[in-house]
């Protein structure tokens, strides 16, 4: 016999709704939300629990349990915390119930995810894909390669001033978030494919116009972030790269590279830009996740 609708599922549908019209969420992702916050109300009415206005912080902390015990990983509880977070939110706001027992519930542990970053190898064949004997492949060629380099945002790519760039000492000087300015050393061969732009290429590009912009397009513009990301996911397919890149990609790749290599954590986080230390951190683990990864291949391990 089915049971017949309760609080809890009165709640939910509202909930649904409002993101489906509101938020106009996709269909899998409401999918998603409705299957774990099914199960978390599932587990209330276990509970004994009928209203969202009497579950409390500990009820919240006492669910996220269960599912670590069922071996849920952290990113899964991560997700599971987050829908049923936006649903006592929305209760919250719409009066259903008088408080967000979640609110103070901190993200599970390890629930942060690793970085994506590519090899060495797939950043040589992503860096040799543009056609440096076209204007634009001169821009591409240096966009890349400052990135790489840099391990700026794409945000403070495509916003550099002309005069963010040092020749005389390969230093770009980048306002990151916060309005904070911070120098970042690049290497030689970006400061060689800057200086192919800005002698030649960049010149050819503008046709007499002028632009305080470091990276303009074809019709004198500033470079978008949107533009940016189209040329890059076609450079990525040139280069036979299977996986999603993104310019957060190359940003990740650069910090996680210059780690395995030795640098130090503190002069990472200042090149990145990185306000916490502990947001730094995380490319560390990405050493540990790949030692343990070559350790359970030894015969003994």
């Amino acid at each position: 016999m089915e049971r017949e609708p309760d609080a809890f599922d009165r709640a939910l549908d509202a909930y649904l709704s409002h993101l489906r019209v509101e938020r106009g969420l996709l269909p899998a992702t409401l999918e998603s939300y409705a299957r774990d916050l099914g199960e978390y109300l599932h587990w209330l009415r276990e509970e004994k629990l009928a209203k969202l206005a009497e579950i409390s912080e500990e009820n919240v902390l006492s669910h996220l349990a269960s599912l670590m015990q069922r071996g849920l990983s952290g990113s899964s509880q991560a997700r599971h915390l987050a829908a049923l977070r936006g649903l006592h939110r929305f209760a919250a706001a719409e009066g259903i119930s008088p408080r967000d027992p979640s609110e103070s519930v901190g993200q599970p542990r390890g629930a942060r995810p690793l970085p994506n970053f590519l090899g060495i190898d797939e950043v040589d064949r992503l860096l040799a894909q543009p056609d440096v004997a076209t204007s634009a492949g001169c821009r591409d060629k240096a966009m890349l390669e400052l990135l790489y380099a840099s391990g700026l945002r794409v945000s403070e790519l495509v916003t550099l001033p002309l005069s963010a760039v040092d020749p005389g000492t390969g230093v770009v000087r980048v306002r990151g978030k916060g309005d904070k300015e911070r120098a970042v050393p690049v290497g030689e061969r970006a400061r060689e494919a800057l200086a192919t732009w800005l002698s030649r290429a960049r010149v050819e590009l503008l046709r007499g116009r002028t632009s305080r912009d470091l990276f303009i397009t074809g019709r004198g513009e500033r470079m978008t972030r949107q533009g940016f990301w189209k040329l890059l996911a076609r450079y990525a397919r040139g280069a036979g790269i299977s996986t999603r890149v993104t310019p957060h990609t190359l940003r990740h790749s650069f910090a996680t590279h210059l780690l395995e290599r030795g640098a130090d954590l503190r002069a990472v986080q200042a090149m990145l830009g990185h306000a916490d230390i502990a947001t730094t951190q995380i490319y560390t683990h990405v050493d540990r996740a790949r030692l343990a990864q070559v350790l359970s291949r030894h015969p003994r391990a």
